[in-house]
């Protein structure tokens, strides 16, 4: 399983976000150079991210984006998710019933180990755990 770019973007896009916060709207120009992301693809993220209400723009001189909660209360495997969808590695580990092997498929356990494995830390790991990471490198 990989993580696509967009994915990855999408979660450097919201750690910036949460970065700011409480300085008012951040312009996506300002991330796009903070974060060396073309603001054109920046923009089809942001608006997938908008759609999944993770995100909110405020138009108008002075606009830009915000989180539409605090930090703490969104998780790495929500905004991976608005992105990617699934995070499982094969369907069947997310749902057994779409597959007529299932029951007897020893694999099928591999690929739940794995999804549960995956899912044990994007969805234990917040926002707010990545702001405190990052400004304890600074």
């Amino acid at each position: 399983m990989k993580i696509s770019t967009k994915g990855r973007y999408a979660l450097r896009l919201m750690l910036d976000l949460a970065l700011q916060e409480g300085e008012g709207p951040v312009p996506l120009r300002d991330v796009a150079r903070r974060q060396d992301i073309s603001d054109k693809y920046l923009e089809q993220i942001v608006t997938q991210l908008g759609r999944a209400d993770l995100v909110r723009s405020v138009r108008g001189a002075g606009g830009g984006y915000l989180l539409t909660r605090p930090a703490g209360e969104y998780t790495v495997g929500e905004i991976l998710r608005a992105l990617e969808g699934s995070l499982a590695p094969v369907t069947c580990a997310e749902d057994p019933s779409c597959c007529c092997r299932s029951e007897a498929c020893v694999t099928m356990e591999v690929w739940s180990q794995i999804a549960e494995a995956v899912s044990g830390v994007v969805d234990h790991t917040t926002l707010q755990d990545l702001v405190d990471r990052a400004k304890a490198r600074q």
